[in-house]
């Protein structure tokens, strides 16, 4: 384990203070750092932000690595030290030296917090990025919006297909594949994989994140209208979330080329990390010239314009009810969703009556607390929802822990609300499938949603993490 000081060689805007996405500041770490019921540990609470050592000298140390991290803050590994540091300002800016192709893609929930601390709009926020990152030498800054409208559209269709199987199957234990959970929080599928064991992750959609979507278009199709090789592109995300770091070391997003394996994302810097390197330098961000967005990868319209789906968090639920509405029973949605209230603001419902009868049933799960709750009523199949958007963080990913802090005088909560405002301030609702980016990608490189192109390269599965130090952790 990491020195429970401070000392970590963190980039300028990580600390161990930041660390903290989605378990409760109530919780503990107890992570014991050696083998044996009379090992002696220290049980830290998370709020400290201390990182959990040994009280007595290891007889057999147990060593912990990344693939034993719940992503939980509750400390931090040296392993975990090495890759964040790999991932951090300093080697971004090394990558660009290096000479090779770095690719910059951003999500949405980061320029809508950037917006709101400099006091600008999404496509300001955009067009000066892209002046900024150009002008170190970056090839070209894209857009997880369009990658977000792909990750919805296989969504989309996957579950409409769930829903069919699942009727077909008349209920019966072997045939039961809903409630279907979404996938886009690297958080929970962290957690789902180490300490729920198999039988939730059947229920989780395979739809590979926006994040890591954008990295499979780039590095399997888009290398080859750029007139690169994909081990020659460094692809840098840039994203609200610490876990997107863990979500883009998966071994499932490597792959090999010419004996040399490629990952879809190199690098994930977070919000925090950007507004550092803006401040690092010696001008206004305010006043920065703009530049002309990169439209190969990214939601902008002929007129300049940027385009999307409603939701801090992806829109997961409300796309996929309004298709499934119309896909399963020739319903058209008009107007805003009626997302109902029900214990709290972070667990809403909406649903789809026929004939009186309810037809869909879906959630908005946001916050571990929410999350337990789910996840208690899968296992004991008393989950009445067709599908759950599924988000680690309370308030979803535009309160990621990687997002830029409330100023002085600014409460979480009123922050949260502003940029819920800038979200989409200047940015049209648009349908994921009449995307041009989306339609092109399938015509060039997909086929149809669902297909085996589709699902080798969209789709991903998950693993049941056994005989592990996590595993054993008796506070979940």
């Amino acid at each position: 384990m990491a020195s429970s000081s401070s000392s970590n060689r963190f980039s300028p805007a990580l600390q161990a203070s930041d660390l903290n996405d989605f378990i409760a500041p109530s919780q503990d770490c107890i992570i014991s750092l050696n083998k044996g019921p009379s090992s002696a540990r220290s049980r830290l609470p998370i709020k400290q932000k201390e990182i959990a050592v040994s009280t007595k000298p290891p007889e057999e140390a147990v060593k912990i690595s990344l693939k034993d991290c719940l992503a939980c803050s509750g400390c931090i590994t040296s392993a975990e030290t090495v890759m964040l540091e790999k991932q951090s300002l300093g080697d971004f800016i090394n990558r660009i030296n290096s000479g090779k192709s770095v690719i910059v893609s951003v999500s949405p929930q980061s320029r809508a917090s950037l917006a709101a601390f400099f006091g600008l709009s999404q496509s300001q926020v955009f067009r000066k990025l892209t002046m900024l990152f150009k002008s170190m030498g970056v090839k070209a800054v894209y857009d997880t919006s369009s990658s977000r409208d792909l990750s919805l559209v296989e969504a989309c269709s996957e579950f409409v297909t769930r829903y069919q199987q699942n009727q077909l199957s008349s209920g019966s234990e072997s045939g039961r594949n809903l409630p279907m959970l979404s996938s886009a929080c690297p958080g929970w599928i962290c957690y789902a994989e180490k300490t729920l064991g198999s039988y939730i992750l059947p229920y989780i959609s395979s739809v590979k994140s926006p994040q890591q979507a954008i990295g499979a278009a780039i590095k399997h199709h888009m290398v080859g209208k750029l007139g690169l090789k994909p081990q020659d592109v460094y692809h840098v995300t840039v994203m609200p979330c610490y876990d997107k770091k863990l979500e883009a070391v998966r071994d499932d997003f490597v792959f090999s080329v010419e004996e040399k394996d490629v990952t879809e994302v190199d690098s994930v810097l977070t919000t925090g990390e950007v507004l550092d390197l803006i401040q690092a330098k010696s001008f206004d961000f305010k006043t920065l010239e703009e530049s002309p967005l990169d439209r190969l990868l990214s939601n902008v319209d002929d007129d300049g314009h940027l385009y999307g789906v409603s939701g801090g968090s992806g829109g997961y639920a409300e796309t996929v009810f309004r298709y499934a509405a119309h896909a399963l029973f020739n319903r058209e949605i008009e107007g805003p969703l009626d997302f109902r209230v029900l214990r709290n603001s972070d667990f809403r419902e909406v649903s789809l009556e026929v004939k009186g009868k309810p037809v869909l049933k879906f959630a908005l799960c946001y916050g571990f607390r929410n999350l337990q709750n789910i996840v208690r009523k899968i296992k004991m199949g008393k989950c009445e929802y067709h599908f759950i958007e599924v988000m680690a963080c309370p308030s979803g990913c535009l309160n990621g822990g990687g997002q830029i802090k409330p100023v002085k005088g600014q409460s979480a909560k009123d922050l949260i609300q502003l940029l819920e405002g800038v979200y989409l301030q200047d940015v049209s609702i648009s349908n994921p499938f009449e995307n041009p980016i989306v339609k092109r990608l399938y015509d060039e490189w997909l086929g149809q949603p669902g297909s085996e192109n589709a699902k080798r390269y969209l789709h991903t599965k998950y693993h049941p993490v056994v005989k592990s130090i996590a595993s054993q952790l008796q506070n979940w």
